[in-house]
Parts: C-alpha cells; sequence; structure tokens
C-alpha cells in the first residue's frame, strides 16, 4: 500500500509555498497544545526545499512550540476541571491521567526534577500536547517547564536542520526512495511505543 509517498509530495509542494513560513508556525503552535501533527513533517521538506535557510525554519518551529506551550499549560492549569468532557470523547484522559501522576511525584521531590522528565519526553514521538497540558494541571514551576521546552523541543528541529542542511541533496533523493519504508516504520515504532508506554503505566 503506497500512502507515504504522496503524502511527502504534497508536504513538499507545501513547503515551497510562498507562505510556508506561516504554515509552519501555525502547524508548530497547535501541535503543542491540541493536534498530534509533529511539525517536523513540514519543517523537513522546508529544509530540504532550502538547506541555506535551514536554521531560520528551526527557529520558527522552536518559537512558535514555545508559545504552544504556554498555551497548553495554561489550558491544564485554569481549564481543566472545564474541558474534562471534551478531553474524555478525544480520549486524552487516560495518557494525560498518567503523566499527572509521573509529574507530581517528580515536583514532590524537587521543583525542578520535572526538568528531566520532560526534556527526556522530547526524545519520544508522544504528542507535545500530552505534556503541556498535564505540566498545566500539576502546576510545574513554570520557569521548569519552559526551559525543559525549549531543550527539548529544541534540539529536535535543530539536529533536523543540521543533518538535512548537512546532507543536502543526498536526503532528498534517499526520501525519495525510501519514504514508505521509513514512514511504516515509523507508524510501527509508534504502536510498540504506545502499547509498551500504556502496558507500564
Amino acid at each position: 500500500m503506497r500512502l507515504f509517498g504522496a503524502i511527502y509530495q504534497r508536504v513538499l509542494g507545501w513547503s515551497r509555498h510562498r507562505h510556508a513560513e506561516r504554515y509552519l508556525g501555525g502547524l508548530s503552535l497547535v501541535e503543542a497544545f491540541a493536534i498530534p501533527v509533529a511539525p517536523e513533517l513540514m519543517l523537513a521538506p522546508m529544509c530540504l526545499a532550502q538547506p541555506r535557510r535551514a536554521y531560520r525554519y528551526a527557529s520558527i518551529s522552536l518559537l512558535f512550540s514555545l508559545i504552544g506551550s504556554l498555551i497548553g499549560y495554561a489550558l491544564g492549569h485554569y481549564a481543566f476541571d472545564a474541558l474534562q468532557p471534551w478531553l474524555l470523547k478525544l480520549g486524552w484522559m487516560g495518557p494525560i491521567e498518567r503523566l499527572v501522576a509521573e509529574l507530581r511525584v517528580d515536583v514532590a521531590k524537587h521543583p525542578w526534577t520535572a526538568f528531566w522528565l520532560l526534556v527526556l519526553a522530547g526524545f519520544t514521538p508522544l504528542p507535545l500536547k500530552l505534556f503541556t497540558w498535564a505540566s498545566g494541571i500539576v502546576g510545574v514551576p513554570l520557569l521548569a517547564f519552559f526551559a525543559s521546552m525549549a531543550v527539548g523541543r529544541g534540539k529536535r528541529v535543530y539536529l533536523l536542520a543540521f543533518l538535512l542542511r548537512w546532507l543536502g541533496p543526498r536526503a532528498e533523493l534517499f526520501l525519495a526512495r525510501w519514504v514508505e519504508w521509513l514512514g511504516w516504520g515509523v507508524i510501527g515504532a509508534l504502536v510498540l511505543l504506545g502499547l509498551w508506554w500504556f502496558g507500564s503505566n
């Protein structure tokens, strides 16, 4: 079943649009508190299309992710009770409650202990919104939360920008050839990670 090749070509077209930076900023913003679509899906083709602007694109993605993470934190902190019925319908309550339990233990030990958990969260493909909402519900110290978001998301976008700028056309040829295998591999990895994570909590 060929699926990811068509998606890749569509996103590649968007990345060359004159408003691509706005799309990237908007996706990065909303992903941090509402949708599970990683902004790297937009960032990567943009870096491939214009390698010299890779770090600029990474900075845009990071900036709007940080703004979005503050929105997610505020929603969790101030509007969680009012939004619980909506979260239940979306199926977010289970994962958020598990993260809340973990963060409460960390914050009880030391306010900055949660920083490391949230930084490590940046290495996983779990949606950022789960961590921003849970942090707001627990009341993770705002400075520790913001620093963890900057480090966790920053290392992802800047590493991706560096690799794609360094590899250049080779990366585009590689993706064009192997995008189907990579796409289904990522889906499989996400399923396994989700089964492991939910099974261990």
